[in-house]
Order: C-alpha cells, then structure tokens, then sequence
C-alpha cells in the first residue's frame, strides 16, 4: 500500500510558478513509476507528466518545454515544476504511482492561474 501526498498548490498570476510535491509512504518508492495527472472542470483526467524508475521522463504536448517533473527517492517525493504557468493550466493536480499491477493516486491539490 502506497500513500501520496501532494502539496504545493495555490494561486498563481499568468506567467508565474508553482512546484508542486509529492510524498509517498513506502520503502520502494524508487521502483514505481511516478506521474502527475490534472483535471479542469467539465474535461477527462490529463497525463501530464511521467517519471520512471530509470529517471526517464516524457511530457505532454500541452506542457512540454514549461512544466518539468522530478524525484528525490532519497525524500520519497516527486515533484513538478510548472513555470509559464497560464490560464488553461488551472485545475486539479494528482500525483500517481505505478508499480506492476498496482496504482494509487493523491487527494490532489488545486491550481488556479489568474490575474
């Protein structure tokens, strides 16, 4: 069993940055696959953003070149940094891991871009 924490939202102005983190309960944190997911209101649960044991990482199109995602497996947390954050990227943030058939999710944490 895996818990996840996320932290780190807020309001934030057009332009701006935000990191967002995620700590996990667990002693084999370094071997899941971690990632962090989004929905607005009204729209379908967003793949942002994935991190692999390996250190490998892969994006969305959406948030390529602004939004990076990293860990710390000595802290048991993943992060994402989001910079050039905009109105569209206003949601609901969730961590997730990944390890073989087993997945868990965060409460989430909610990011509002606004001016």
């Amino acid at each position: 069993q895996v818990q996840l924490v996320e932290s780190g939202g807020g309001l934030v102005q057009p332009g701006g940055s935000l990191r967002l983190s995620c700590a996990a309960s667990g002693s084999i944190f370094s071997q899941h696959t971690m990632a962090w997911y989004r929905q607005a209101p009204g729209k379908q649960r967003e793949l942002l953003a994935v991190i692999a044991s390996s250190g490998s990482t892969n994006y969305a199109d959406s948030v390529k070149g602004r939004f990076t995602i990293f860990r710390d497996n000595a802290k048991n947390t993943v992060y994402l940094q989001m910079n050039s954050l905009k109105p569209e990227d206003t949601a609901v943030y969730y961590c997730n891991a990944v390890l073989g058939w087993e997945a868990y999710w965060g409460q989430g944490t909610q990011v509002a871009v606004s001016s």
